[in-house]
């Protein structure tokens, strides 16, 4: 009989098992275990895009919390029963070293594609060009250019920012092919909001004609400083309603071509005596102040769905008495990100200029900006100036002064802003200007009238 012991306490053990299942199986049909009972909560997040990669037409809705500012950090592994939208699941799935890439818009040497160029694109995995005067010669030069940029980033997560300074007037970059636009201070003078928004559609067309996709455009700096030595007419004016009316208005412009337009310069360059080119401009302003004048247009602007803001190296000691605007968390994320509610894209000025490179150590700088708030930053001279950036930048991570999950909130902004305007790297023809030159030249006309 004692063999049987064995057995015997294993039908006792089935048999309790059953009547647990039963009366777990009779609970839940007691509290109704539907489609309708409560389920794990999840956490909210964007909206997927659309089947054809389109982006919805603003990736980030504004909020006055810096909470809401901040987009879902990506996870290598989500929780179960999370949210998770497709530019998540993207940067889970990218290295360290793509995503550092993306936050760098460099600039090349050369009219041609030079070795180092391509290695920033397909080694650094760079996220954006841009080019100057120095790097465009003719109309099929800088088209082949351009061309050849974007096929060395075929291997990459995402497309290539193009990127140029077409404001108009003396800074112009592209070649004696293009019919001229006057500047901004022109403009402003005829007050015409119309008159601003096709300046906005014409440069647009320009840079979109030749490849480009990004401009950095238009300059919202109001000009109330007369010997300002960068500003001057490259501002509508030096009032606050005008250079807001009109500076909206050809961003708007810009922005319907399917060209991004990039703001500039945060907080406001206006009233600078010295080139940010050439050392560090220090305004004696408090924040007060700046809300009096200078953040006016930046506010009016981020009213309207701004893109892309870029931040100038200008050093507020009422405010940040350590340093520049560009690198400061006090004005990119307390008052940028902050008190004005900002969600899109941030983009230092060039890191390479006097007023960065005379202070403080490059790399050094690389990290404080985005710790700051900062998403792309601007390293337009100097391949190794560009090397120097991204090492800083992936040392910082691994070694403990950055922390991932910042850097995805940037590339997911840089990624939602490329997906918004549906950038591609395809090439383009060589274009026939006949049609663009003779649209610049009617509206110059009626604009001297």
């Amino acid at each position: 009989m004692s063999g049987l012991k064995p057995l015997k306490k294993m039908k006792n053990r089935y048999y309790s098992i059953l009547t647990l299942s039963a009366f777990i199986l009779l609970l839940l049909l007691a509290t109704g275990c539907n489609s309708n009972a409560a389920t794990p909560s999840r956490t909210s997040a964007p909206a997927p895009s659309p089947a054809t990669g389109a982006a919805t037409e603003q990736p980030v809705t504004p909020s006055s919390s810096p909470a809401a500012s901040q987009p879902p950090a990506a996870e290598s592994s989500p929780a179960p029963f999370q949210a998770v939208d497709e530019l998540t699941r993207k940067i889970a799935g990218m290295t360290l070293e793509e995503k550092i890439g993306q936050m760098l818009l460099v600039g090349i040497d050369g009219t041609t594609l030079e070795p180092e160029a391509k290695r920033m694109i397909t080694e650094d995995k760079a996220g954006g060009i841009i080019l100057y005067a120095d790097n465009i010669k003719d109309l099929k030069g800088m088209v082949n250019l351009i061309n050849a940029l974007k096929k060395s980033n075929s291997a990459n997560p995402a497309p290539l920012f193009m990127s140029v300074d077409q404001e108009g007037g003396k800074v112009s970059r592209m070649p004696k092919e293009y019919a001229s636009i006057p500047s901004n201070g022109k403009v402003g003078r005829s007050n015409d909001t119309d008159a601003a928004g096709t300046m906005g559609k014409l440069l647009a067309r320009e840079v979109l004609a030749a490849g480009f996709n990004m401009n950095f455009a238009p300059v919202l700096d109001i000009n109330s400083n007369p010997d300002n030595p960068v500003i001057g007419d490259r501002s509508f004016g030096s009032s606050a309603s005008i250079v807001s009316k009109l500076g909206v208005a050809e961003m708007n412009g810009i922005a319907s071509e399917g060209v991004v337009p990039v703001v500039k310069h945060f907080p406001g360059h206006g009233d600078t005596a010295v080139d940010s080119h050439l050392d560090l401009p220090v305004v004696d302003k408090t924040a007060p102040q700046l809300a009096k004048l200078e953040w006016i247009p930046f506010q009016a602007a981020i009213k309207e769905q701004a893109d892309a803001v870029m931040v100038a190296h200008i050093l507020f000691p009422k405010i940040d008495p350590d340093s520049p605007a560009s690198l400061s968390r006090m004005i990119i994320g307390d008052q940028l990100r902050g008190d004005m509610g900002y969600q899109g894209v941030v983009i230092t000025d060039d890191l390479t200029m006097g007023a960065i490179m005379k202070h403080f150590d490059l790399g050094t700088a690389a990290i404080k900006t985005v710790n700051a708030g900062s998403d792309i930053l601007l390293i337009a001279h100097g391949y190794e100036n560009a090397q120097l950036a991204r090492k800083a930048l992936l040392q910082g991570v691994r070694g403990g002064m950055l922390d991932e999950s910042r850097i995805n909130e940037s590339v997911y902004r840089i990624l939602a802003l490329k997906q918004k305007y549906r950038l591609t790297d395809k090439p383009v023809p060589v274009p026939d200007l006949t049609e663009l030159n003779n649209e610049i030249k009617i509206w110059r006309s009626n604009l001297s009238k």
